[in-house]
C-alpha cells in the first residue's frame, strides 16, 4: 500500500494510459492540487490491475483504449479491490462504452480535453462517493433507457455479486468473521470489510445477519 493513515490525508491516484505525454499532463494537473498525489502510473490493463491491487489507491483513472482494454481492467479492479474508485478518462463518446464502463464499476466517465479545474473537482467528488458522466452523454443514456423501459423486469440482486463477493457471502452464512473470511481467502480483513459494504448495498440488506439469511436461501452450498 502506498499510503497509511497518518500525517497525510491526500487522495491517492493511479493513472493508466499508454500515451506518456497525455499521462504526464494529467499527472502535473493533479499534482498541482495540494490534496491529491499520484502514487503510480500504468501503460496497460495488466499493469493497472497490479498497481490497484498492490497500492489500493483511492482513485484509479483508466483509458478505455489502452492495451488490454480499460474496460477489462475496470472489471478486474472492481472485483479484486472494490475499495478503489474507478474513473474512465477517455476520448470515446460511444454510448456502449459509457454503459459498459458504468456496468464494469466505474464511478466516473470523463472525456479527454476536460479542463484542469473541472477534472480536479470530479476526482474530489468521486472520492467523496459521488459519480460523474458528461451531461450530454448522460442525457443520451437516459433517453435510451426510457425507450427501452416497459418490460419492468427486476433483476435478482444475487446475480450482481462478483465471484469474490459470493465467496465472502458464503463465509458470512457460515458464521465466519471478517478476519476468518480474510484468512480463508487470503485477503486483508480491511478488504473483506469493503467487500461486505458492497454486498450489503447490492442485496439491499441492513446487516450481516440479513445477508446470511439471503445467502442460505438463495446461494448453493451456503448452509
Amino acid at each position: 500500500m502506498a499510503m497509511e493513515n497518518g500525517l497525510t490525508n491526500k487522495i491517492s491516484v493511479v493513472l493508466a494510459d499508454d500515451h506518456p505525454l497525455f499521462r504526464e499532463g494529467v499527472a502535473r494537473t493533479l499534482m498541482a492540487e495540494p490534496g491529491l498525489e499520484i502514487v503510480g502510473e500504468a501503460t496497460d490493463a495488466d499493469e493497472a490491475v497490479k498497481l490497484a491491487a498492490d497500492l489500493l489507491p483511492d482513485i484509479i483513472m483508466l483509458d478505455i483504449s489502452m492495451p488490454g482494454s480499460g474496460l477489462v481492467a475496470a472489471k478486474r479492479i472492481a472485483s479484486i479491490c472494490p475499495v478503489v474508485k474507478i474513473i474512465m478518462l477517455t476520448a470515446s463518446e460511444h454510448d456502449d462504452d459509457v454503459t459498459s464502463a458504468l456496468q464494469a464499476g466505474a464511478r466516473g466517465y470523463i472525456l479527454k480535453g476536460i479542463g484542469g479545474e473541472e477534472l480536479i473537482a470530479i476526482v474530489n467528488a468521486v472520492h467523496q462517493g459521488g459519480s460523474y458522466v458528461p451531461p450530454d452523454l448522460a442525457a443520451r443514456l437516459l433517453t435510451g433507457a426510457r425507450s427501452g423501459a416497459g418490460e419492468g423486469v427486476q433483476r435478482d440482486p444475487l446475480s450482481e455479486l462478483t465471484a469474490r463477493e459470493e465467496q465472502i457471502l458464503k463465509g458470512v452464512a457460515r458464521g465466519l468473521s471478517n478476519k476468518e473470511i480474510g484468512r480463508e481467502l487470503e485477503l486483508q480483513e480491511k478488504t473483506v470489510k469493503h467487500y461486505m459494504t458492497n454486498i450489503l448495498q447490492k442485496l439491499q440488506v441492513r446487516n450481516r445477519v440479513e445477508a446470511a439469511l439471503v445467502a442460505k436461501e438463495h446461494l448453493p452450498s451456503a448452509d
